[in-house]
């Protein structure tokens, strides 16, 4: 069955047609994804600005194109946090379905943990069965603790890259002052991990979105995105904290020079390095498995189990 998947995140959009195959595995046949900055200032006005609006309407506009052109058996749109945190949602939603005909999902929290889990899972190693995945957006962070056959735990911390650079970062490049700010927010943040998920030392991090994968590719100096290099490539520590510093010295416009990082994120990657950071400071891990497989797969992959429990 060929089916399309679209997630129009806080900061990036992201498109996946594919056909699944009755095994569940996923040949993709077209994909694209474009940094839109859907959700900039909706931390501050709480709500979608309408230049914001626009970019994102246009691109689906195109999408809808692509879309046409694969004789799609079923599709989903979903939208995450800075949809779901607008006060203006409503309004996007029926200009949505207004200008393109698309109907949009817009996922709680934890559903979005819950499919973004199911997209881990599709790519992880055979011996990764005890791992907690990481999942750093534009407006928040999904945590999923999975263990084994038992039930996921997951966790949506109300903490993403747009938001820590708009409400933290007042200088260019950061002030010292900007990443305490920032690693401070992030503590805030980060005690429901600490108290509700049992984290032992045989736990896997693994780390899927657009901060984790882009350090990967800034890691091995890829000049273009390659996949195959990324996914399953273990990010270290150690690494991680030799970017972080190379990042905050730079001025945004330094940083589009470096290989591996994607233009437009270099306005937010430093905030999403410091989450990553953070993050695997407080809670004792030293590496990151990271997984070029997430939220945009895992939509496939839960449309295609309705469809089969639907008959």
């Amino acid at each position: 069955m060929i089916v399309a998947g679209i997630d129009i995140g806080t900061l990036t959009c992201r498109l996946l047609i594919a056909d699944v195959t009755p095994d569940g595995s996923l040949r993709e046949i077209d994909s694209d994804r474009r940094i839109l900055r859907l959700g900039e200032g909706v931390d501050r006005e709480g709500k979608l600005n309408v230049g914001a609006m626009k970019r994102v309407i246009d691109v689906l506009g195109e999408w809808q194109k692509t879309i046409s052109r694969c004789q799609i058996e079923a599709m989903v749109l979903v939208a995450t946090s800075a949809v779901r945190e607008a006060s203006n949602q409503q309004e996007f939603l029926e200009r949505i379905k207004q200008e393109t005909g698309f109907s949009i999902d817009v996922l709680s929290g934890d559903e979005e943990a819950r499919r973004t889990l199911l997209g881990l899972k599709f790519g992880l190693p055979p011996d990764v069965d005890d791992y907690v995945g990481l999942d750093i957006g534009g407006g928040s962070t999904e945590w999923i603790r999975m263990s084994g056959d038992g039930l996921p735990v997951v966790a949506s911390l109300d903490i993403g890259v747009v938001r820590v650079t708009e409400r933290c970062f007042e200088s260019d490049p950061p002030h010292e002052q900007d990443v305490l700010a920032a690693e401070q927010l992030i503590k805030d943040h980060i005690h429901p991990i600490q108290q509700h998920f049992d984290l032992s030392a045989s736990v896997t991090l693994v780390g899927t979105a657009g901060t984790v994968t882009t350090l990967a590719a800034m890691a091995q100096q890829l000049r273009q995105y390659r996949s195959a290099r990324i996914h399953n490539y273990w990010l270290t520590l150690e690494k991680i904290r030799e970017l972080e510093n190379d990042l905050r010295s730079r001025t945004r416009a330094q940083r589009i020079q470096l290989p591996g990082l994607e233009a437009g994120r270099e306005g937010v990657i430093v905030a999403g390095t410091i989450i990553l950071r953070t993050m695997m400071d407080m809670l004792g891990f030293t590496r990151c498995l990271v997984s070029d497989y997430g939220l945009r797969e895992g939509i496939l992959i839960d449309l295609m189990n309705k469809k089969k429990r639907d008959g």
